[in-house]
């Protein structure tokens, strides 16, 4: 099922269901699908299709001290900047997943967290800073020539299954976007790559990961500066 709606800034809520997934990364404008099968996150993802249909990606910080979530064990920190998305289509499984795409919309910045619901995380947040990611992504500073040279050899030596054609068809600032997002980063590099300043700022950050990505896995042909 798809949605019509389009999330206004005046719409977003305070207080937002977070769903910490270390490696996830949800950017402004790019689309993640999820397979939601764990009952507190089926619970989140259907009170969301109820209200608003957002809720806030965000990565564990596992520098940080665990929290302590009333004597029932432990729940990872979280970073302090997370993405809110809106789900952008659903289906439910024979067996009771919810198979969703969440279109990123901006991201923002935890305030406090609250108390729980449904066996879910929550957190009254800020959007504040980041009111510049509702904005279509238009022209940026940006060498997409050198890009794919790059993104070549990433590809090939994490044999990511991921055609080459397909990313040449896209824009720059969706290309960019995609291969943040999809790219087997570290949880830090991903958490940086999210709280970017600028796409332009991004797009470099990401090209430097893919560089050291190529160097690291040991490829002969990576390409030099």
């Amino acid at each position: 099922m798809r949605s019509p709606v389009q999330t206004r800034y005046e719409d977003l809520p305070p207080e937002l269901p977070i769903f910490p997934l270390s490696g996830a990364l949800l950017l402004p404008w790019g689309r993640l699908p999820l397979n939601i099968f764990e009952p507190r996150y089926l619970n989140m993802t259907l009170d969301a299709l109820k209200v608003g249909r957002v809720f806030g990606m965000i990565q564990p910080d596992y520098d940080k001290a665990a929290k302590d979530d009333g004597g029932k064990g432990t729940e990872p920190a979280v970073y302090g900047v997370g993405c809110a998305g809106r789900i952008a289509s659903f289906d439910e499984t024979e067996d009771g997943r919810l198979l969703i795409v969440l279109k990123g919309l901006l991201r923002f910045r935890v305030i406090e967290e609250l108390e729980g619901r449904g066996g879910y995380r929550r957190a009254k947040v800020s959007y504040d800073d980041f009111k510049a990611d509702l904005d279509p992504l238009g022209a940026f500073d940006f060498d997409r020539k050198k890009f794919m040279e790059q993104l070549q050899p990433y590809l090939e030596a994490h044999a990511m299954p991921v055609g080459i054609d397909v990313l040449k068809g896209l824009s720059d600032s969706t290309l960019v976007t995609s291969v943040a997002m999809i790219c087997p980063f570290d949880p830090r590099e991903k958490q940086a790559l999210l709280e970017a300043h600028t796409l332009s700022d991004r797009a470099a950050m990401l090209q430097a990961l893919l560089q050291m990505g190529v160097f690291d896995a040991g490829a002969p042909d990576a390409p030099r500066q």
